[in-house]
């Protein structure tokens, strides 16, 4: 490597993501992928695919409602500190 222009490592799978799964979550997909002639890793695929969208919107539902209780209950204890006076 030159002092003056280091050369960066290339990095490889930086695109790969390990994960830890169940023994009877991994036999489950192994079960779906042999059952449609796929990869269990075709299947992985899947179900992030369709999952990720799943989870962004109920992450969004979750944060509206709870936006909304801290709202409905900030005004609850205005109408309570209003009926105390």
């Amino acid at each position: 490597m030159n002092q003056t222009n280091p050369e960066k490592p290339k990095r490889r799978g930086g695109h790969t993501i390990t994960i830890f799964v169940s023994h009877d979550f991994k036999m489950r997909l192994k079960t779906m992928a042999d059952k449609y002639d796929r990869t269990v890793a075709d299947m992985v695929r899947a179900v992030l695919r369709i999952g990720v969208p799943m989870m962004e919107g109920l992450s969004q539902s979750e944060e509206i409602m709870v936006k909304e209780y801290i709202d409905l209950f900030r005004k609850l204890r205005q109408v309570r500190s209003l009926k105390d006076v």
